[in-house]
């Protein structure tokens, strides 16, 4: 009787998220083949942050100018919108319920806390939409998505820096004279830049896998606002209160407190170094690194994923 052959049966393609046949492994690394989109080391991975710092900055600068094309005085409104909220404040808080008695020069007091402020509450709500509001881009092409929440924070340093132009005649205006210590400005904007841009990158990761996270951001800025003395003095609030001390601790070290006080040192003749919690300057340089290298680590880990359904 005749034999039959059989057909061998074919070999069954690996399942999605299974390893990969050892030979067909060895095969692609014996050709110099990569996984597609798969996450680089974070040394190779900051090497390419690196290489497209030009588009980084030109995505800033691009960001910043059409947040305002559409309305007439244009941007104007990058120092108009901080103007507008310190007279709010001023008004509320500083006449009606009194804030402004005992803080010398309570103006410019509180147009610092306001500009220093609303540089990190933008950092942070832009960071938030970085990815899950630019999932086009992030599918369309490959680039290393650090991009985007650094670009964002950086479009935010540039509003601020002209910001900064209001706030240096308005300090002139009501009696301060530039002095060395304006200089200061300088590392207390690079400190807040690094923090601002690590905790942008840990909401951008968040905001990507849950949207919802942008409209529950703005409640928590501004529970954040009230506890950093934007609008009033920290220690003439506790002054006469006996609360615990770790709630002492807390506020002054709260880091957009401690990033307003040192904005305020350096501008302000009447904010001295005895109104600056102890340690001022290495809670600034801890929370920058913290956030900055935390944020960016956390970020990393997850960079195959965005823009992925």
């Amino acid at each position: 009787m005749p034999q039959t052959l059989t057909p061998p049966a074919p070999a069954r393609a690996p399942r999605p998220g299974t390893a990969p046949d050892p030979e067909l492994r060895a095969l692609a690394e014996r050709h110099g083949l990569t996984v597609s989109g798969a996450r680089p080391s974070l040394g190779e991975y900051t090497r390419q942050l690196w290489h497209r710092r030009h588009f980084i900055t030109s995505f800033a600068t691009a960001k910043l100018t059409a947040m305002y094309t559409t309305a007439k005085l244009g941007q104007l409104w990058q120092v108009i919108t901080p103007l507008l909220n310190a007279g709010v404040y001023y008004l509320i808080f500083g006449v009606l319920i009194g804030t402004k008695r005992g803080v010398p020069d309570y103006i410019p007091f509180l147009v610092t806390g306001v500009f220093v402020f609303t540089f990190l509450q933008n950092s942070v709500m832009t960071g938030t939409r970085a990815i899950s509001g630019n999932l086009g881009l992030v599918r369309a092409l490959h680039f290393p998505r650090a991009c985007l929440p650094i670009s964002f924070c950086l479009a935010q340093l540039q509003q601020l820096l002209y910001s900064m132009g209001v706030l240096a005649v308005i300090l002139l205006c009501f009696g301060q004279v530039p002095t060395w210590s304006w200089l200061l400005v300088l590392p207390a904007l690079t400190l807040q830049f690094v923090f601002n841009t690590g905790l942008a990158m840990v909401m951008a990761r968040l905001g990507s896998k849950t949207p919802d996270l942008a409209q529950l951001m703005p409640f928590i800025m501004r529970t954040w606002m009230y506890a950093s003395g934007v609008m009033f003095s920290i220690d003439l609030i506790l002054k006469g209160k006996h609360l615990p001390k770790i709630v002492e601790i807390l506020l002054n070290g709260n880091p957009a407190a401690v990033y307003i006080d040192l904005m305020r040192f350096a501008l302000i003749d009447s904010f001295t170094h005895k109104q600056l919690p102890p340690h001022v300057w290495a809670f600034a340089g801890g929370w920058a690194l913290l956030a900055g290298v935390a944020g960016y680590v956390y970020f990393w880990k997850a960079e195959e994923r965005y823009g992925r359904g």
